[in-house]
């Protein structure tokens, strides 16, 4: 089985244990990572985490600056399967729901949305602005799915890592990425 193509970016909201998760939940064997991460995102990232990304990052995956705008992930005739900003500053979201393709993560992401492939942004922001909300709307109805970095507490989370793994868990779903992260509602007594 050929690998697809996933690409992965990383931006400066808060957030980066989802990403830090996520990357480590794809399944390398089906998967190759292209990592996009803005400066902003790099510095939260090592903020959050105590590690740089460059040395937290799994084995073999491939790297782009925002800035590398000649990277394959930048043209449509590049495959790719879909794409995820974890975390996603409201910059980025309204960046991409405007179609202002400032950077290599908002190109990909337009790039996603005009290829009709998934694109997955996972705002952390709270509380949001009506500019924040008209902006999620735009991008969802761009084709993008917002999925905002909110648990659910239905599985009894006993520690911090089961709610991170209850988000990554919906990420990976929406992707249709098979994982053991989180067990699906399946009613009071299931």
């Amino acid at each position: 089985m050929e690998k697809q193509n996933l690409a992965i970016a990383i931006t400066g909201a808060s957030g980066a244990a989802y990403a830090r998760k996520l990357l480590r939940s794809v399944p390398p064997a089906e998967y190759e990572l292209h990592i996009l991460s803005s400066e902003a995102g790099r510095y939260v990232y090592q903020l959050e985490t105590g590690v740089a990304l460059v040395d937290d990052l799994p084995s073999g995956v491939h790297t782009y600056d925002e800035t590398d705008i000649a990277a394959p992930l930048a043209s449509g005739s590049f495959p790719c399967a879909g794409m995820v900003i974890v975390p996603c500053t409201m910059g980025a979201l309204g960046a991409i729901a405007s179609g202002l393709s400032q950077n290599l993560i908002h190109r990909a992401a337009d790039v996603c949305l005009k290829e009709r492939r998934p694109l997955i942004l996972v705002p952390r922001e709270t509380p949001l602005n009506r500019v924040h909300l008209t902006n999620m709307l735009k991008a969802a109805e761009a084709g993008a799915i917002i999925l905002p970095a909110m648990p659910g507490f239905y599985h009894h989370p006993r520690s911090v890592s089961d709610i991170i793994d209850f988000v990554v868990a919906r990420i990976l779903d929406q992707l249709g990425i098979e994982h053991n992260l989180a067990q699906p509602w399946l009613g009071p007594g299931g």
